[in-house]
This record gives structure tokens, sequence and C-alpha cells, in this order.
């Protein structure tokens, strides 16, 4: 088994902020799929079977109010909100990414 650089209490608690962050069912979809281009409520809603709206929406509020997503909302009638990522939430593609490649190789085995 590979060791891990640094301290392990150090290290835990980074893992576990990191995954305070984009734990969970959906966080990681919503990202994987907010990586291509800015998307509207229901487009996400029709590329992730299985999410309820109120769970999008709890969902997309928490990566907003920790700076993984901004909202953008333009000033038209009808009015349209989109949803991207932000530049830190791009900063955490090369993990999403790495997600998954892991979980291809996982579900083969």
């Amino acid at each position: 088994m590979e060791k891990l650089p640094g301290n392990n209490a150090s290290a835990g608690a980074e893992v576990e902020i990191t995954m305070s962050v984009i734990g969970g069912k959906w966080k990681g979809i919503i990202l994987f799929h907010l990586a291509k281009e800015e998307t509207r409520f229901n487009q996400l809603r029709r590329l992730i079977p299985g999410i309820t709206q109120r769970m999008l929406t709890l969902q997309l509020r928490e990566l907003e109010k920790d700076g993984i997503v901004e909202r953008i909302a333009y000033q038209e009638i009808p009015p349209r909100v989109g949803y991207r990522l932000s530049e830190l939430g791009y900063s955490l593609m090369p993990l999403i990414h790495m997600m998954r490649q892991w979980g291809e190789k996982y579900s083969q085995r």
C-alpha cells in the first residue's frame, strides 16, 4: 500500500474538507456535466436521471455557496438562469476525471 506524504492527521483533515465540498451522491455528477458548458437547471435534471428538483436545487446552492459553481441570471423575458463552474470549480476537474477513470476500472472488476 502506498504511503501518502505529510502528517496523517493533517492529510485526513484535508481529505475531509474536500469531501465536504464535493462529497455525496450528486455533486460529482453535477460537476462533471458543468465542466462541458454552462447548463440550465432543467438541462441538468435531464442529464442526471434520478435526482429530484429539490435535491438538485440544494446541491447547486451548496456548490454556489462554496464557490465551486456560479449562477448566472440573464435579464431576459422569460428569465433565464444558467450554471457554470467557477475558476475554483475548474480546479477540481482533474480530481473528477480521476474519479471517473477509477469508477470505470472498478466497474470492470
